[in-house]
């Protein structure tokens, strides 16, 4: 691959990475401030719809165009790009009515099976997002194809801000004009289609001059509809499978949690109140797998090029680096948030409630952050099949078990069969990757160093805000602003905990230092310390 050719592409990536981690950041946080103005139950009403956005998006963000833009790639020359673009959008444009008219006609035969028929309105409003998904889909793919990932990270972002802006509006009128919770929720969802369309704006151009515009003549045989079809359906699926992982947990809570919650007795109301205790977890988990995962990924660029220069040696490196640097940032997420929970839990959402089923759901960031990594190492060396097995299982687990948990074991049997689920899913795809993949987590004792390193660190911050909030009189002790002082102060601490440890420990190759932030100093503060004592 020419060099300037793999500038482009490393820009290109570096260009998306901070585009999707803004955005990341963005879809986790604004959560927080909705379930404050709303209540449980509001932010059950919007969670109850959200994994239906989650699963549209994934489709038009991550799977498709990623598809699209290896079908692009494929092409040798403009006019091909093109058309083969011209046939994704009339593929996925038929795909999207199908979707489009199942929510629309099926709005309240959903709604009764999550449990909740007022519903209805909700998926009927989300609905209208995937009438826009063709456009935005295709336009992305189009141009990462060509590796120009400008385009798909101003769209990304306009798309966010957009959409968390009109959630936060709705939040705002619904306690100001005293909407109820479903008014609320139609209004929050509505925002989906509102944001594709200022999203879609983006590709206008694009989508004038080569979707709809009159088609230029082949220059080569392009694949007929109907192979392409397959391809969309078994390659383009694949690749919406794997990013909708976490999604389509979310989708499954959504009908059984809810439900199983009134089966075990509860009243109808106080199901959706403690449903929407259930979904503090998600905006915590999304915000431990943006640390845990955004560090790890800056070394995708250079996995990718040693790949495209045949040097295993190089490739396994770079793979070691980015899984130790992914499991040691989600081990001390998921570590930091369990020790700070009940201080966090009343800081962000005003109460105790749910504390100890948010702290076994906060154990999903270790394997989910592990997910990730796995798949983006086997997407890069084309091995599909362990990655499609192991999600097919944890899903199966999660379905098969939720209700059941959930019945007996309220919303703290949901997270442990969330934890089940993805445990089971990277146990598959571990066991399915090559024996060099495998070997990544137990070389040099690095799994043994890692949690000890991580008990110490959680015991230390334990003990730390046990010992503040017994300083303090208990209506003090009780209140959100302490809560912020002791998440504040174990955070720092439990930071500083863990990097003495890593560095005493040696955890890390200096490779592995230098992807995290101040990697470079701390390399050079040890070097000097040890030439002062020496």
């Amino acid at each position: 691959m020419p060099k300037d050719h793999l500038n482009t592409m490393f820009k290109g990536a570096l260009i998306l990475s901070i585009s999707s981690l803004v955005a990341k950041i963005l879809s986790a946080v604004y959560r927080i401030p909705l379930q404050n103005m709303v209540g449980n139950t509001g932010f059950y009403v919007y969670q109850q719809i959200y994994p239906l956005y989650g699963i549209g998006m994934t489709f038009a963000l991550n799977g498709f165009p990623n598809f699209i833009s290896k079908l692009v790639a494929e092409q040798p020359d403009e006019t091909s790009k093109s058309l083969i673009a011209r046939r994704a959008f009339h593929i996925l444009t038929g795909l999207s009515l199908i979707v489009f008219f199942g929510l629309q006609l099926g709005a309240t035969w959903i709604a009764v099976h999550m449990g909740d028929a007022s519903l209805a309105p909700i998926i009927s409003a989300v609905a209208w997002m995937f009438i826009f998904m063709p456009w935005l889909a295709t336009g992305r793919g189009y141009y990462q194809g060509k590796f120009l990932m400008g385009p798909t990270a101003v769209s990304q972002l306009i798309e966010q801000v957009v959409r968390v802006g009109i959630i936060i509006m709705a939040a705002y009128f619904s306690v100001r004009l005293g909407w109820d919770n479903y008014h609320m929720g139609t209004w929050a969802m509505s925002s989906a289609p509102i944001a594709a369309i200022c999203s879609s704006l983006i590709f206008t151009t694009f989508g004038l001059k080569y979707l709809l515009a009159t088609a230029p003549a082949a220059t080569r045989p392009l694949p007929s509809y109907r192979k392409l079809t397959k391809r969309f359906i078994v390659e383009g699926g694949t690749l919406c499978l794997v990013a909708a992982v976490v999604i389509l947990l979310q989708l499954v809570d959504s009908f059984t949690v809810m439900r199983g919650l009134v089966r075990q007795g509860q009243l109808p109301d106080v199901a959706k109140a403690l449903k929407g205790v259930y979904d503090r977890g998600q905006p915590l988990v999304q915000l431990g797998l943006v640390v845990a995962t955004a560090f790890s990924a800056t070394l995708l660029p250079a996995l990718t090029d040693a790949l495209a220069k045949r040097q295993p040696i190089e490739f396994k490196r770079q793979t070691q680096a980015m899984v130790h640097v992914s499991l040691a940032l989600s081990m001390a997420a998921t570590v930091g948030l369990i020790a700070l929970m009940p201080q966090i839990n009343r800081l962000l959402f005003g109460s105790l409630e749910g504390t100890t089923a948010l702290r076994i759901y906060i154990i999903s960031i270790l394997f989910a952050a592990l997910i990730t990594t796995y798949t983006s190492v086997l997407q890069s060396l084309n091995q599909y099949t362990a990655m499609i097995i192991g999600i097919i299982a944890g899903l199966a687990t999660k379905v098969l078990a939720n209700y059941v948990f959930v019945v007996h074991y309220g919303i703290n049997g949901a997270s442990a069969v969330t934890v089940l689920s993805l445990a089971v899913m990277f146990a598959v795809m571990w066991l399915g990757s090559p024996e060099d993949l495998q070997q990544v987590l137990l070389e040099s004792g690095y799994l043994i160093k890692l949690l000890a390193i991580s008990a110490v660190m959680g015991i230390v911050v334990i003990l730390t805000s046990h010992q503040m909030t017994a300083l303090v009189n208990p209506v003090l002790a009780n209140t959100r602003g302490m809560a912020g002082i002791v998440t504040v102060v174990g955070v720092v601490l439990g930071v500083i905990v863990f990097l003495v440890g890593a560095i005493y420990a040696r955890l890390f190759t200096i490779r592995e230092w230098l992807v995290l932030p101040y990697g470079k100093r701390l390399i050079k503060a040890v070097a000097k310390g040890k030439e002062h004592h020496s």
